[in-house]
């Protein structure tokens, strides 16, 4: 896998759930010798120590690397010029890839089917799974619309296909994985059914179930106007 795949991640003080995540990205199958990409932006010492921690203790199968980020679409187009392989995955800090055969899985799905752009269903808390499940309901209808939506926290690009978008606009502050992902060719877009991708229900705790789905309603309706997606509209509040 390590001549196919460059992860990328972008990361501002995640501390432990960050090297989470690269726990489970290191307990993945044929993962050895894969680049990962952290576009970290950390001001916090506990956070800086815990990703020198993590660059250690995987390092005999993880090539991981520091680069300085910003916002996640500024982090993630930083990682995405430093990539050189026929796929880049976008993935957040705080997304645990629990099947630790998964990546294996759908690179053996890549190999007979032509996917430009492969998400993931999301599993969390119990309590916001069925949040998670409408949310999935919106993808499928944003590919019956010829906009999909792949939500940034795992998005594996083929990555010409990926600049053939024009890649991530380090200017938008604002649901720019959907600004992306609405430029793929939906014939080529794919949802990758598994429940071995966990990721926390912060985002929802913190803003409210209304807020996230009018962020996607707003986004949809707004998916041929670039201004909107470079105000923060209140997200990183």
């Amino acid at each position: 896998m390590k001549d196919k795949l460059t992860i990328v991640i972008p990361s501002k003080n995640e501390s432990n759930t960050l090297y989470d995540c690269l726990q489970f990205l290191y307990n993945q199958k044929d993962i050895e010798g894969v680049r990962v990409i952290v576009a970290d932006v950390s001001d916090d010492e506990y956070s800086i120590g815990i990703l020198y921690k993590a660059i250690n203790d995987f390092k005999s199968k993880l090539k991981i690397e520091i680069i300085k980020g910003g916002y996640p679409s500024e982090g993630r187009l930083a990682g995405s010029k430093l990539a050189n392989t026929p796929y880049i995955l976008f993935l957040d800090a705080d997304i645990f890839l629990t099947n630790h055969n998964l990546l294996s899985d759908i690179f053996q799905k890549l190999k007979t089917n032509k996917i430009e752009l492969l998400t993931t269903p999301f599993q969390t808390a119990k309590q916001w799974n069925l949040v998670f499940r409408i949310f999935d309901i919106f993808q499928w209808l944003s590919i019956k619309v010829n906009s999909p939506f792949a939500v940034g926290g795992f998005q594996l690009w083929k990555t010409k296909a990926y600049w053939k978008t024009g890649g991530y606009k380090k200017d938008e502050l604002f649901a720019e994985d959907y600004s992306i992902s609405s430029k793929s060719n939906p014939k080529y877009f794919h949802i990758h059914k598994t429940k071995g991708v966990w990721t926390s229900p912060r985002r929802f705790e913190n803003k409210g179930v209304t807020y996230m789905v009018s962020l996607m309603i707003r986004s949809y309706i707004n998916r041929n106007n670039p201004e909107f997606f470079k105000k923060h509209h209140n997200y990183w509040n």
